[in-house]
């Protein structure tokens, strides 16, 4: 019986594109029957089995939208990396889910679907068939809520009271006295541990049995289930005398493996402290200036336009401009800036930041979700509940895994059983491997240490996007960097200027007059010295911008174009004398625009004008480390070949591209990537929204946040300040966290490579293996809470 889905589709307009769509969606296999409907702008599509992620990338390459919406849901009750995957599994089965990723570490699971599709009760229900509990995560709901939940310690600790006696012959031993605990006291006490405290690994291994694949609790009830089951046999085949029980470890293994469970959340809650940190930052309540008269409200009824006084060491609620008043303003938990920032008015504030020592007044600029750090704290989230590339592998090792061990355990008990006769022994054995078995562990090691990681560098002034782009940076050879806003300070200014006819202050009341309103920096600079020189500009008439060549307009009835050499020399402007003192500002390290009207169809040039921005002062600091660490490091600018070298020089950089459209940057990182070997790779850093497309086209995209939202939200990584040394720090740290999820993959490799054949000949009693299993994921988990402590370079 095939099922059938409804897409919605954007983008269509006529037959043509009705059929186009047919075509793409009948060529995907298992498709029976398209149906596409242009009024509805929708597809219905029978297909078995259900695939809308083969649908939606179909429609995609076709040149149409397919729009999508996304839902995180809370899950409860995984206790490995089987878990995970049974849970993605369950969820992508949704018609109309396009991929699911489930996150151990924060129990949370990221759903993308299709608009209109895969209802939240649908996928709820599919989380509930697989054996597990789910929640809807809504957006005034922390995404990491299901970590939070208090874990008991009684169960821990009454579990220990009770098998602590069982312990005593083991005692004994070492004193040569016989303190064996007779059968029904030994069943007395075990019998609470194995079915009450350690209830909830039957209900978890029978839900994971039902949805038929395993899971760690199956492990453990199962192997503990085999050692008190063993021991009631031989109870009953010997009711008089003192026959060989293991009560003792069924009993101490459940203690051991609640004792690691409880360490693992306390572990766990202790990753999260960083976006805990960043939430504490916003406070409940605001002072508002409304007719004249303050008064405190709750936050969330702010709005846009509202004026917000802060006194001093009080926290700003919202990000603004500062309207009244002077002060230093501590943006350190979110730039990682250590020194206070001085603020006067016309200045912008990030709410979160703490006000020093003056009052100022602040017209609100973003509230709520739409606050910087808000968005911080949304990119973290989502950075950890992604999946670093390396997991992906994992959680295809963890989908044999359980079942694999399981084959180990049989062969285990059959192996023993048929060499010696002693099958309580064998069984024994067989148990050990079960109980061995470290599913959790591997299913921690990765998440737990980008927890970590991405909450550290949000301290540190650098927000992680894309969890993948850590792992990238390990490989990168080339970094290629924006110039203006990214090694210099984007402030230029004006510092010479030529007209033609000699009336300089006429070509600079023209030039500000075209490009008022503009936020270019370059703008920005002839309107300054405009404003300086006391002139008046008059309204330009319907300016437009030429995308990476300038502006052009109406200007007092005359047609003007204002931009680079490049684009003058596109339209045949030609002036000897102004290019000669061109190229003079050019050879000093000058950005220069021109200024030229079209007069009958012929373009003339009007003047010329000369820009200078300084290189910021970390920015040789920061290229000279690039280079140490042995990478190349390439400069991409849109600016003159003169200025660009200029700037080169300085910096010490040897490549340089220069006179690059924004267009075409894109391509030069592409053209960078084609002279790498294989698994090399190539970072881009800029600021600008004529970055974006460089950003996404680098397998590494570093946004400065002093630049564009467009730019930040296509990079990777996002520099909370405007510092390049924070590029080489993200180097460092990227390092450090890949280097430490590597330790924990080796280390809950390790364990089971080594446990499991150990356990397998007879060398590990089911006790110590319990205690193994149990400390596999707590050292894992501990293991990435040490990355806290990592300190960047002076």
């Amino acid at each position: 019986m095939n099922t059938s889905l409804t897409l919605p589709i954007e983008g269509m307009t006529c037959a043509s594109c009705v059929a186009r769509v047919e075509r793409a969606l009948k060529r995907v296999p298992g498709v029976q029957q398209v149906d596409v409907n242009l009024a509805t702008e929708s597809a219905t599509v029978a297909m078995e089995p259900p695939d809308a992620a083969a649908l939606g990338a179909a429609i995609e390459r076709a040149g149409y939208h397919l729009p999508q919406t996304t839902l995180d849901l809370g899950i409860d009750g995984m206790s490995c990396a089987s878990c995970v995957g049974r849970v993605e599994k369950a969820l992508r089965k949704v018609p109309g889910v396009l991929d699911a990723t489930v996150n151990l570490a924060t129990a949370q699971a990221h759903v993308r679907r299709l608009a209109g599709q895969a209802d939240e009760a649908q996928l709820l229900a599919a989380v509930q068939r697989a054996g597990y509990e789910a929640r809807a995560l809504h957006a005034d709901q922390p995404a990491t809520a299901p970590t939070r939940r208090h874990d008991p310690g009684w169960p821990v600790a009454l579990a220990a009271l009770l098998a602590a006696p069982l312990l005593l012959p083991m005692v004994g031993e070492v004193f040569g006295r016989h303190w064996m605990l007779p059968p029904l006291w030994q069943w007395l006490l075990a019998t609470p541990v194995q079915f009450w405290l350690g209830a909830r690994f039957y209900r978890a291994g029978w839900m994971a049995l039902r949805a038929g694949a395993g899971n760690m609790d199956l492990l453990v009830a199962t192997g503990t289930s085999a050692a008190y089951g063993l021991s009631l046999y031989e109870w009953w085949r010997q009711p008089q005398g003192m026959p060989a029980l293991y009560f003792e470890s069924a009993a101490v293994v459940i203690t051991l493996v609640l004792f690691g469970k409880w360490l693992e959340a306390r572990a766990k809650r202790h990753t999260l402290a960083a976006l805990d940190a960043l939430r504490a930052l916003r406070p409940d309540t605001a002072r508002v200036r409304r007719d004249g008269t303050e008064h405190e409200v709750p936050l969330a009824q702010v709005q846009v336009g509202d004026v917000v006084l802060v006194r001093p060491g009080e926290r700003l609620p919202t990000d603004g401009e500062v309207i009244e008043g002077r002060s230093h303003v501590d943006e350190s938990l979110l730039t990682g800036e250590s020194l206070p920032v001085a603020k006067q008015p016309g200045d912008p504030v990030t709410g979160g930041a703490i006000n020093a020592e003056g009052l100022l007044a602040v017209r609100t600029t973003a509230v709520g979700s739409a606050s910087m750090l808000a968005r911080i704290v949304h990119m973290v989230e989502s950075a950890q509940a992604r999946k670093a590339p390396i997991q992906q592998t994992v959680d295809r090792v963890a989908e044999v895994f359980v079942p694999a061990v399981g084959a180990v355990a049989l062969l285990t008990l059959l192996g023993w059983g048929l060499a010696r006769g002693d099958w309580g022994a064998a069984l024994i054995h067989a148990v050990s491997v079960l109980v061995i078995a470290c599913p959790c562990a591997l299913g921690l090691a990765t998440p737990a240490t980008l927890m970590v990681g991405t909450g550290l560098a949000a301290r540190r002034g650098i927000l992680v996007r894309d969890a993948q782009a850590i792992e990238l940076m390990r490989r990168v050879k080339v970094v290629a960097f924006d110039k203006t806003g990214t090694l210099t300070e984007g402030r230029p200014q004006l510092v010479a200027l030529q007209a033609a006819d000699g009336d300089n202050a006429g070509l600079l009341t023209l030039a500000a007059a075209l490009q008022a309103g503009s936020e270019h920096p370059l703008a920005k600079a002839v309107s300054a010295a405009a404003q300086q020189q006391g002139l008046q500009p008059p309204a330009a008439v319907e300016p437009r911008a030429v995308p990476g060549r300038g502006l052009e307009g109406m200007v007092q009835g005359r047609t003007l174009q204002l931009g680079s050499g490049a684009w003058m020399r596109e339209l045949g402007v030609h002036d000897a004398a102004l290019e000669t003192q061109a190229q003079a500002w050019q050879a000093q390290g000058r950005s220069v625009s021109w200024l030229a009207e079209t007069v009958g169809g012929t373009p003339r040039a009007l003047g010329a004008m000369a820009f200078g921005d300084q290189a910021k002062p970390q920015a040789a600091t920061a290229v000279a480390r690039l280079r140490a660490r042995g990478l190349r490091v390439v400069l991409v600018s849109g600016d003159n070949r003169g200025a660009a070298g200029h700037l080169a020089r300085e910096l010490g950089i040897d490549d340089v591209r220069a006179e690059v459209l924004p267009a075409d940057k894109a391509r030069v990182v592409a053209a960078l990537k084609r002279g790498l070997a294989a698994g090399e790779h190539v970072a881009m850093v800029g600021d600008g929204l004529n970055d974006a497309p460089a950003l996404a086209a680098a397998d590494v995209g570093l946004a400065m946040s002093t630049g564009t939202d467009v730019a930040m939200e296509t990079a990777g990584l996002t520099l909370m300040r405007g510092d390049p040394l924070l590029v080489d720090e993200a180097f460092t740290l990227s390092q450090a966290i890949t280097r430490r999820i590597h330790q924990n993959l080796f280390w809950a490799f390790a364990y089971n490579v080594v446990g499991i054949p150990l356990a397998a000949f007879g060398l590990l009693s089911p006790v110590v293996a319990g205690a193994a299993m149990a400390l596999s994921s707590v050292s894992v988990v501990s293991n990435a809470l040490l990355l806290a402590r990592w300190k960047p370079r002076e």
